[in-house]
């Protein structure tokens, strides 16, 4: 696992309305089999030998609550050979500045493409203050900690109830009919992740509302896939140029090229200059 850099995880998830960050531990709300649970994760390791103690409110749920944790906090797989693939890159001095930075998942597949969805094309600050008031207005209180509502809830909400949150007209459509074909079960998200990327991409994209950042996204958040490089994204363009000092925003045949020299772990590159500008 190591380098692994938990306040670099503390840092990221301080902004997410869903979580609780005190005292170096995350309590993180989750469904398990469609019970609501909360799991704490507490950091008692360093960067160089990381642990954690892992405990949760219901212990029926505790072995497959830890097992999705393990998947979310990316401790199923080491970050040493990614840090050592980016020592040998352009992007050395940058990898060498956030050792240890895991790409933390989404809790959930359905929320993470809803939160897509409504932080498309507007600023940071206002996409996570419309996601508090979705979670706020939709999920279920456990505690002093919201979680993140189900798809039949929202499939059973009126497009007005969602504009009521300024959002707008057509996001407010695009969640409730997602949520609708889940529900209906024509949209499995759970058996994308058996599926290449390829597949998952021509699937979602046949959605109204789901364009290709949207899918990139969920790629990289919802299913953890270690080679998205989403070469469209005005936050990614903004890193690279600042990165290399360039001047002029990279083209789409640049884009290509970066891709190329960071594969097969272009997720990462992705993630760690996202980072740079934040």
């Amino acid at each position: 696992m190591t380098p692994y850099d938990f306040t670099r995880v503390c840092e990221r998830l301080a902004r997410d309305p869903l979580v609780r960050i005190q005292h170096n531990e995350i309590a993180v709300p989750l469904y398990v089999k469609e019970t609501p649970v909360v799991v704490y994760v507490k950091s008692t390791g360093t960067k160089e030998k990381p642990s954690f103690v892992v405990s949760c409110d219901n212990e029926q749920h505790k072995e497959e609550a830890i097992a999705r944790i393990s998947l979310i906090f990316h401790w199923d797989r080491s970050l040493a050979p990614i840090h050592d693939h980016f020592m040998q890159t352009n992007l050395r001095d940058l990898f060498i500045a956030h050792e240890g930075t895991p790409i933390v998942l989404e809790f959930d597949l359905y929320f993470c493409l809803i939160k897509c969805i409504i932080h498309q094309q507007i600023h940071m600050k206002v996409a996570y203050r419309l996601t508090e008031r979705f979670v706020h207005t939709f999920g279920e209180r456990l505690g002093d900690l919201y979680i993140y509502p189900r798809p039949e809830r929202i499939a059973n909400a009126s497009y007005d109830e969602l504009r009521a949150l300024s959002l707008s007209e057509r996001k407010a459509q695009y969640i409730v009919d997602i949520s609708r074909l889940i529900v209906e079960g024509k949209l499995r998200l759970e058996e994308m992740h058996s599926l290449s990327d390829e597949e998952v991409a021509k699937q979602l994209l046949s959605i109204r509302g789901i364009g290709p950042w949207t899918v990139q996204n969920f790629l990289l958040f919802g299913l953890g896939r270690p080679n998205v490089f989403p070469k469209g994204d005005v936050g990614l363009q903004r890193a690279i140029e600042r990165w290399f000092q360039l001047d002029h925003r990279p083209t789409a045949k640049e884009m290509d090229e970066f891709r190329q020299m960071w594969e097969p772990y272009a997720s990462y590159a992705t993630f760690y200059l996202w980072r740079s500008i934040e």
